[in-house]
C-alpha cells in the first residue's frame, strides 16, 4: 500500500493563522512592538519555525474538510509524482494517496469531489504580472486585436463616447505588427477624441501613443529634448508623432491622474476573479508601492483570494529595507522583500539592448533604460540588505550586462541564498546560457511571448539570433532554474496557453505547425514544474507550496483533461474546472 501523506499538526496551523493575522495588525506598528509580538508567538509555539512536513501528524476523520478522489493527481513531488486522490484539512493538505486511503479519512462533514479522472495539479504560480494594471485593463479600451488602422481608430472613438469628457483614455495594448508594422500617429485619433487626453500603450508597455491633448499635458513639443533611456518618435519635420518609448513615456505618465483607492481595489478584485478562472493561485507582482497599498487593504479586510509576492522598484531599495525591518516580510497571503529593476526595453519596440544592430534597423542596437553604474549600485546595496533582486533584461547585451552585475555582486558580498532573477531573459547570447546555472540566477520567463513574437521576431533580429530566443530547452539542459509567468497585462495570465506555448512553440498565426525554433521545446511536465515548484522556489516559498505534499498549502487546480496524455496541439483546448486556494474553491465551472 502506498504511504499516506499525513496532515500537518493543528499546532502549526494555529501558529500560521496567528502570524497571518498579525501581518495586517503590525503594518502600522513600530519595530519594537513587532519584535515583542514575534517573540511572544515564538514562545507560545514552543518550538523553532519548522517546515509543514516536519510538523505533520497523522490525520483523523475529523480533520478532513475537503477531498478529491478518482483524479489523476500530478503532485510535482519527484519522490512520488502521481497519486489518485488528495485530502485537505483547513488551508493545508492533509494527505495525498489512493482513493481508498483518502476515503478512509473522510467524515460526514467532508466535501468529497469525484474528479472523474480529470487532472489535478498544484496551483499555478504566475511569476510575473502587473496585477492591478491587469485588472484595470479588463475594463479599458481593447486594441490588442485591432487588425487595421480604421479599426484602431473606431475602437478608440467608440470607447471615448462611453466616458465623461476630460477622462483620460489609457490601456489599449495595441500591436502595430498586426496591421503591417506602421506605428500609429496622433493624427489618427485627434479628430475622434477632441474632449479626452489619450495615452494608449503598445502591448509590451515599452511605447505608447498620445493624442495632441495628452502631449500638451506633458508639454511634449518639437523643442523637447530627448530623454535618457527613451525616445520621442518624430516626423520628418521634427514634430512628435505621439509615440514615446520607454523612459520618454514618463513625460506623459506623470500627468495621468492616479486612480482613487476604491477603483484600485475594484481592479484588484477583478484581477483575482479573472486569474482564478485560469487556475492561478499565486502571483509575483512586478509593481509599485501604490500596488502594495492596494494589496495591504485587501489583506487587512480579508479580501485576498490570490497569494501575492510583490516587488517594488529597485531604486527604492532603502525604503524596502526599512519597511522589512519595521514589519517583516509578511505571510503566506502577502509577502514583500523583492525589488524589480530594468536594463532595457523590448524587442517589439526596438528598445531591447542588443550586442549587434537589429536586422531591420542596421544602425540601431536598442537602449539601456538604466545605466550600468546604477544597476550595480542598486543591486549591490539591495543584496547587502538581504533583499531579493529581479531585473528585466530582454536583449543579449542587456542579459549579459545584468549577469555581469549579479556575478560581481555575489563575489563581493559573499555567499548566501540570494536567488537573483532575470525577468524575461528572451534573447540570450548562446555563450551566456550556461551562466544562469553557474551563478544560480533564475530565468523568469513568459512562454506565451514566444508564440506571439515568433510571428515577426526573425525580421527584427535575423535567423541566427532567433536560435536562442526563448531558450527553454537550452536553459533547462544547462541545469538553470526556469520559472514561468505571463507578464499580464502584456500577455494573458493563462497557464494552459503558456504550457501549450512552451511544449509546441506553434505561433499564434499557425504558420509554424512544427514549432518556431523547435529545438527549444520542452515537455508538459517540465512546463508544469516551471509554473509550480520552480515558481515557488523563485519566491523562496518552495516549503509552503508548488508541490502537493502533506502539510503544504492546499492550493490546487482541476483540469478537464490530462495534459500529459493528449496531443500537445490540443493543450490549448483544455479548461480549468476548479481552482482551490487555501482549501477553499475560489472558482468552479
Amino acid at each position: 500500500m502506498r504511504t499516506l501523506y499525513a496532515v500537518c499538526s493543528t499546532h502549526f496551523a494555529v501558529l500560521t493563522s496567528q502570524l497571518s493575522t498579525q501581518y495586517a495588525v503590525r503594518s502600522r506598528q513600530s519595530l519594537n512592538r513587532s519584535a515583542r509580538l514575534s517573540a511572544l508567538l515564538f514562545a507560545l509555539s514552543g518550538c523553532a519555525m519548522t517546515s509543514p512536513s516536519q510538523a505533520a501528524t497523522s490525520p483523523s476523520t475529523s480533520d478532513v474538510t475537503l477531498a478529491v478522489v478518482n483524479a489523476r493527481v500530478w503532485t510535482g513531488d519527484t519522490r512520488r509524482p502521481w497519486a489518485d486522490a488528495i485530502a485537505v484539512n483547513g488551508e493545508r493538505i492533509a494527505a495525498v494517496g489512493s482513493g481508498a486511503e483518502i476515503r478512509k479519512i473522510t467524515n460526514a462533514g467532508t466535501r468529497v469531489i469525484d474528479a472523474g479522472g480529470k487532472l489535478l495539479v498544484p496551483g499555478f504560480i504566475d511569476s510575473h504580472v502587473h496585477f492591478v494594471d491587469g485588472g484595470f485593463r479588463l475594463s479599458s479600451v481593447q486594441l490588442r486585436d485591432s487588425k487595421t488602422r480604421a479599426e484602431f481608430i473606431a475602437r478608440i472613438k467608440a470607447y471615448a463616447a462611453t466616458v465623461p469628457p476630460g477622462t483620460w483614455l489609457t490601456g489599449g495594448d495595441w500591436d502595430h505588427t498586426v496591421w503591417g508594422g506602421e506605428l500609429p500617429h496622433r493624427s489618427w485619433i485627434d479628430s475622434v477624441t477632441p474632449d479626452h487626453p489619450v495615452w494608449v500603450n503598445r502591448l509590451d508597455g515599452h511605447m505608447a501613443l498620445a493624442n495632441s491633448a495628452a502631449l500638451a499635458e506633458g508639454r511634449v513639443t518639437a523643442a523637447t529634448a530627448e530623454v535618457d533611456g527613451g525616445s520621442i518618435v518624430r516626423d520628418a519635420n521634427g514634430e512628435p508623432t505621439g509615440v514615446l518609448k520607454d523612459n520618454a513615456q514618463g513625460l506623459v505618465d506623470r500627468q495621468v491622474p492616479g486612480a482613487p483607492p476604491a477603483l484600485s481595489d475594484r481592479a484588484l478584485d477583478t484581477a483575482m476573479r479573472y486569474v482564478a478562472e485560469q487556475g492561478v493561485t499565486s502571483v509575483h507582482n512586478m509593481g509599485s508601492w501604490d500596488d502594495l497599498a492596494v494589496f495591504e487593504r485587501a489583506r487587512s479586510s480579508g479580501r485576498l483570494k490570490t497569494r501575492i509576492y510583490t516587488a517594488v522598484p529597485l531604486a527604492t531599495w532603502q525604503r524596502l529595507r526599512d519597511t522589512v525591518a519595521a514589519r517583516g516580510r509578511g505571510d503566506n497571503w502577502l509577502r514583500i522583500g523583492a525589488l524589480k529593476g530594468f536594463v532595457d526595453g523590448s524587442l517589439g519596440s526596438h528598445t531591447a539592448a542588443m550586442l549587434e544592430p537589429f536586422t531591420d534597423s542596421p544602425r540601431d542596437t536598442g537602449l539601456l533604460v538604466t545605466t550600468p553604474d546604477k544597476l550595480y549600485e542598486w543591486t549591490s546595496n539591495a543584496d547587502k540588505a538581504g533583499l531579493h533582486v529581479a531585473v528585466h533584461a530582454i536583449g543579449d547585451r542587456a542579459i549579459r550586462l545584468q549577469l555581469d552585475v549579479f556575478e560581481r555582486v555575489a563575489r563581493e558580498n559573499g555567499q548566501r541564498d540570494r536567488r537573483f532573477r532575470i525577468e524575461h531573459a528572451q534573447h540570450p547570447h548562446r555563450s551566456d546560457i550556461p551562466r544562469f546555472a553557474a551563478l544560480g540566477v533564475i530565468a523568469s520567463m513568459q512562454p506565451y511571448h514566444a508564440i506571439d513574437d515568433g510571428r515577426w521576431a526573425e525580421a527584427v533580429i535575423g535567423a541566427e539570433r532567433i536560435k536562442t530566443t526563448y531558450a527553454f530547452r537550452s536553459l533547462l539542459d544547462s541545469r538553470a532554474r526556469v520559472a514561468f509567468g505571463s507578464d499580464w497585462f502584456v500577455a494573458p495570465p493563462t497557464p494552459l496557453e503558456g504550457i501549450y506555448s512552451a511544449v509546441t512553440r506553434r505561433t499564434l498565426d499557425d504558420k509554424n505547425p512544427g514549432g518556431w525554433v523547435p529545438a527549444e521545446m520542452i515537455s508538459v511536465e517540465e512546463a508544469l514544474r516551471a509554473y509550480t515548484s520552480e515558481a515557488a522556489y523563485a519566491s523562496f516559498e518552495e516549503k509552503e507550496k508548488g508541490t502537493l505534499e502533506r502539510g503544504k498549502l492546499a492550493d490546487f487546480v482541476l483540469i478537464d483533461r490530462d495534459l500529459t496524455r493528449i496531443a500537445p496541439e490540443t493543450i490549448r483546448d483544455a479548461r480549468i474546472v476548479m481552482t482551490v486556494v487555501g482549501g477553499k474553491a475560489v472558482f468552479e465551472r
